[in-house]
Formats: C-alpha cells, sequence, structure tokens
C-alpha cells in the first residue's frame, strides 16, 4: 500500500517507474507546543524517517531520478548544491548503492560544521566535487566540462524537476490515507521548508488530488532568485501536465485547485544564515517536540508555525509540521582527516 499515487490512478503502472530507496509511510505524530497564546496541539509528519541510511525529503524525488537514470542506462549522474547540500549528499550516496557515478557541482555557503561533514562525506562517497561559481555562462561551460560525452544523467538542484515533484504528489496521497485511516485529524496547515520548491509544489498537488483541504505554507528557504512564486507555480503547471499525459484522468489543471502560500518573512540575511527567530523555534521543537532541526530549513519551517500559532486569528486552525530534515546519524566516515587530493583546494579552507 506505499505506492499510492499508482495505486489512485493504476495507469500508471510502468510510466511512474521509482526505485525503492525509502521507507514509507512515514509516520505522523502529534505534541505540543508553548505559544504567545498559550500551549497548543500540533500535529507533525515524519519525513526525517525516510530511511534508516540517509533520511529526509530528498529520498522521495530520488526514488524517480536514480530510477530514470538508471532506464537511460546513465554510468553517472550529476547534479548541483551548495558545500553542505542535503541534496547533493543524498544522491552521491544512493548513488554509490546504486553503482553509479556522481558529480556534485557545488558552490560557497557560510561555514558551518555541516559544511565539513558532508564534505568528507561526499569524499568518503566517491563523488566527483566540482566547484561551481561565477556568472551563468561559466557555470554553464563548467557543467558541460563534467558532464559532456560521461554518459551523465543531470540532476536540478535539490531534485526539483517535475518527475522530482512526483516524490511529493505521491506524499500528498500518503498523508490523506493517514487521515482517512484515522492515524491523524487532518491539519487545516502545513509548514514545510522550501529550496527548490519541489516537495512544498508537489505535496500541494497531492493534497488537491486527494481532496484534502489544507493550506501549503511553503517557508522561503533560499534565495528568491530560487525560490519564488512564479516559478513555483510554472513547476506545478509543468508537474501536473506531465501526469495528465500518463493518464488523462489526472487534471491537466491540477496546479489551479492548490491551496499554497509562500512564507518570505522568515528567511532572515542569506541562505544558511540564521536568525533569533530560526535559533528560538530549533530549541522549542527539541524541548517541547523532541525534534532536532536545524538552522537552514527546519528551523526556519518551526518559527513560521510558532509565529502564527502564537496568533489569535489563527486559533481556530489545526497546524502540521513536515519535517524534512534527515535526523539519522549520519553514515561513519571512516576517518577524521579529509583527503585534500580529493577535494578542490578552495574548499579545503572550511577545514581551517
Amino acid at each position: 500500500m506505499t505506492e499510492y499515487l499508482v495505486n489512485a490512478y493504476p495507469a500508471l503502472a510502468g510510466k511512474l517507474r521509482k526505485v525503492a530507496l525509502a521507507n514509507l509511510p512515514t509516520p505522523v505524530g502529534t505534541g505540543s507546543i508553548p505559544t504567545a497564546a498559550g500551549r497548543r496541539d500540533v500535529s507533525i509528519k515524519y519525513d526525517n524517517l525516510t530511511s534508516p541510511y540517509y533520511g529526509g525529503n530528498k529520498l522521495r524525488k530520488l526514488e524517480y531520478l536514480l530510477q530514470h537514470a538508471i532506464d537511460k542506462r546513465s554510468r553517472r549522474v550529476a547534479t548541483f548544491g551548495s558545500v553542505a547540500s542535503n541534496h547533493a549528499l543524498a544522491t552521491a550516496l544512493y548513488a554509490q548503492r546504486l553503482d553509479l557515478g556522481c558529480t556534485c557541482l557545488l558552490s560557497h555557503q557560510v561555514k558551518s560544521p555541516a559544511v565539513i561533514e558532508v564534505l568528507r562525506l561526499l569524499v568518503q562517497s566517491g563523488a566527483e566535487i566540482v566547484p561551481y561559481g561565477g556568472d551563468y555562462r561559466s557555470r554553464i561551460e563548467t557543467m558541460r566540462q563534467h558532464v559532456r560525452g560521461r554518459r551523465s544523467w543531470v540532476i536540478p538542484m535539490g531534485g526539483s524537476s517535475w518527475l522530482g515533484t512526483v516524490g511529493y504528489v505521491a506524499a500528498g496521497l500518503e498523508l490523506a490515507a493517514q487521515v482517512n485511516a484515522g492515524e491523524i485529524n487532518a491539519p487545516t496547515r502545513i509548514y514545510i521548508a522550501t529550496g527548490t520548491m519541489g516537495s512544498a509544489g508537489g505535496l500541494a498537488l497531492g493534497l488537491a488530488l486527494a481532496g484534502l483541504r489544507c493550506e501549503v505554507h511553503a517557508v522561503r528557504v533560499s534565495p528568491e532568485a530560487i525560490m519564488n512564486r512564479k516559478r513555483l507555480d510554472q513547476l506545478m503547471a509543468k508537474t501536473a501536465v506531465m501526469l495528465n499525459r500518463l493518464d488523462t484522468s489526472i487534471p491537466a489543471d491540477l496546479h489551479r485547485r492548490t491551496a499554497i502560500e509562500v512564507r518570505h518573512e522568515f528567511y532572515g540575511d542569506g541562505y544558511a544564515r540564521s536568525t533569533p527567530a530560526t535559533d528560538a523555534a530549533i530549541d522549542v521543537a527539541r524541548d517541547a517536540l523532541g525534534l532536532d532541526l536545524e538552522s537552514t530549513y527546519t528551523g526556519k519551517a518551526m518559527a513560521a508555525l510558532l509565529d502564527d500559532a502564537g496568533r489569535a486569528e489563527h486559533r481556530d486552525a489545526s497546524f502540521m509540521f513536515w519535517n524534512t530534515y534527515n535526523s539519522n546519524p549520519l553514515p561513519a566516515s571512516q576517518s577524521t582527516a579529509i583527503d585534500a587530493e580529493k577535494l578542490p583546494a578552495e574548499f579545503l579552507r572550511y577545514f581551517d
């Protein structure tokens, strides 16, 4: 029963193939949080538990994207992210398990312990690590140099193509099934961090497809040039059209039936830069809900939920927090040292 999308739309069988990587469905639960208006109940979707190896939201997308690479008889995949990218790390770790090579084109971000651990694990996985910056023309040329002639399949940043987004369309149907089974009450608002929009956009589409009346609050954590309403609408529209081509019973205008709000006010001063509200939200999540969040993504989504939960105008709303952050210990590093020969020289500064 974990194939919620294919079970609901059997015509998709054989057309939307995926490699089984995630343990689905992920659990749901409830907790209580302190707010300015007193304690409130909140429900939780534990997508941090998609896998005991390396979990989080990226796995739902990678099931479809890596299967597509295999179907294309690719020898390797290439993808993008920052030097602490959960997506780049998840892609490298699961590509390694599927005997695919992996090229990670990485941009700089603020220094943090997460950067050191991600880079170390990328080296350990055998991924090819490439600095990726400069103007548009130079970035395209860098990508071409490391993809051309290598039978590589390119996975977009965050896995947020229409095909990757399908993973979260299925997640929306999964939640609806859990509501129908009485595992959790239907929320009226779901708070989810969004960097490249595939998770939030796919979730909104899936909820609309299931007929579950719920508003998705997509809390922006990446620059507005990457995450904005126009691009979100375009991604949802393309996903709906592509699903309709595979099964005409899925409405081609499904994106117009979604309920999704983009929340910009918790972004702060830049990508991977925390804020006082984020830090406070992380503390509340730990102490009240037993959740281990971080400051780049999930802490900002929780900050949005806490802010709304404390407002009188939302006293009748029911809130759900969608935890997208892997909470398992990272795969053990073989060594605390870094092999400098396998890391671009400009990335060694993160280890100083």
